[in-house]
């Protein structure tokens, strides 16, 4: 008897050991106790769409509407051109940094007796000037800003219309402009200057 009670005891023990969950092949680590911090990656910082201010335009002075120009009926004849030259006529605009300007002109087509009169920002610095073959002119002191000259015709000659051909001259000799003009007597050819 004491050997099967022997035997039951070893059957019983090695029934226990294979019910032991240490005895698993299955390897399972063992925490550590400071576990590792992971590295947290901050999200992309997008930096906010900043628009540039608008820049504002400095209005160009020379941008100049020829019909808001010769508006005033006071300085300037009104527009009854059937004919094309029976209307005040603008030559353009320029920018200068000079200090003075030299204005010459004389008759474009043949010599017929041609006159004009000439205003620097609608005063009169020339009350007649009769045009001939040769070039004639003035010096203008330019002040800061919008500097208008205005021919005006004081008849046509013995051929219409009041023709002239003119050039411009900053203080260095350097021409500005070179045009010519046409107009009916009463009317104005304007020019401006501006200084810089």
């Amino acid at each position: 008897m004491k050997r099967i009670l022997f035997l039951l005891f070893i059957a019983g023990l090695s029934l226990q050991g294979h019910a032991q969950g240490e005895l698993n092949n299955k390897f399972t680590p063992i925490p550590a106790k400071n576990p590792e911090v992971k590295e947290v990656i901050p999200p992309k910082e997008i930096a906010p769409k900043v628009n540039p201010p608008a820049v504002v335009e400095k209005p160009d002075p020379l941008k100049i509407d020829p019909q808001e120009l010769f508006k005033d009926p006071n300085l300037y004849k009104r527009d009854t051109s059937t004919d094309g030259y029976r209307r005040n006529q603008y030559l353009g605009g320029f920018k200068t940094t000079s200090f003075t300007s030299t204005v010459r002109f004389r008759d474009a087509a043949f010599v017929d007796g041609d006159k004009i009169k000439v205003y620097l920002n609608d005063k009169v610095i020339e009350p007649e000037i009769s045009l001939d073959g040769e070039f004639k002119g003035f010096k203008v002191n330019l002040i800061p800003g919008i500097n208008k000259i205005d021919f005006e015709a004081l008849n046509e000659g013995f051929a219409a219309p009041n023709t002239a051909q003119f050039e411009v001259y900053d203080d260095k000799g350097t021409v500005i402009e070179a045009s010519q003009w046409n107009v009916g007597t009463g009317y104005k050819a304007t020019i401006i200057l501006y200084k810089e």
